[in-house]
């Protein structure tokens, strides 16, 4: 059986496998720049779409994660999949 791939993002991944690729500041329009080796590493091109993801705690965000929309529907998928076949397991 082939090991599933962790991701940074999942709730049961190790929490090792993130870590702080860059320092980015935002402009005086909320505007930010991902340097060009994180993007290159990320594969990440132009006019690709990326989800904007936050986790609060106490009203106050503590995390905003990046991820790309394709890797989103595949994380929804992952999510979903098993509970959608238990739905129509149950009918």
């Amino acid at each position: 059986m082939a090991k599933k791939e962790e991701r940074c993002c999942d709730p049961n991944s190790n929490i090792n496998n993130c870590k702080v690729d860059a320092i980015v500041s935002v402009d005086e329009r909320g505007q930010m720049v991902l340097p060009k080796d994180v993007r290159n590493k990320a594969k990440i091109n132009s006019g690709d779409k990326l989800a904007v993801v936050s986790w609060e705690k106490d009203e106050e965000v503590y995390c905003i994660c990046l991820i790309k929309t394709e890797g989103l529907v595949e994380m929804v998928k992952d999510v979903m999949g098993p509970m959608v076949n238990e739905l129509k397991k149950s009918k």
